[in-house]
C-alpha cells in the first residue's frame, strides 16, 4: 500500500496561486494513478484532477481547466496541483488519491488511498 501526505494549503487572495504537493511512501509511486479530490464545506467531494502513472497524461474537472495543473515526479515520489487564478469558489479541503492500475477515475469509489488533506482557502 501506500501513505500520501499533503502539504502547501493556506490562505490567499482571490487571483492568487497556490501549489500542493502529495508525498508518498510505500510501494512504488509510478505504480499508481494519482488524482487530487475537494470537499467544500457543506458539499460531496469532487474530482479536480487526475495524472497517469507516467505524467504524459491528464484531465480536469470542468470548473478548473486552465487554471490548475496536475504533474508528478517519479523520482521524488511526488504529485503536485499548482493552482493559478483562485476563485472563492475553489475553497476547499484538497485530498491526493492513488489507485493501481492503468486508467484514471474522477470518482472517488475508484481509488484506494487517500491523505489527510490540506485546507486551501481563498479570500474575495
Amino acid at each position: 500500500q501506500v501513505q500520501l501526505v499533503e502539504s502547501g494549503g493556506g490562505v490567499v487572495q482571490a487571483g492568487g496561486s497556490l501549489r500542493l504537493s502529495c508525498a508518498a511512501s510505500g510501494r512504488t509511486f509510478s505504480a499508481y494513478v494519482m488524482a487530487w479530490f475537494r470537499q467544500a464545506p457543506g458539499k460531496e467531494r469532487e474530482f479536480a484532477a487526475t495524472i497517469n502513472r507516467s505524467g504524459a497524461r491528464t484531465y480536469y474537472a470542468d470548473s478548473v481547466k486552465g487554471r490548475f495543473t496536475i504533474s508528478r515526479d517519479n523520482v521524488k515520489n511526488t504529485v503536485y496541483l499548482q493552482m493559478n487564478s483562485l476563485k472563492p469558489e475553489d475553497t476547499a479541503v484538497y485530498s491526493c488519491a492513488a489507485r493501481e492500475g492503468t486508467y484514471y477515475s474522477t470518482a472517488t469509489r475508484g481509488y484506494d488511498y487517500w491523505g489527510q488533506g490540506a485546507q486551501v482557502t481563498v479570500s474575495s
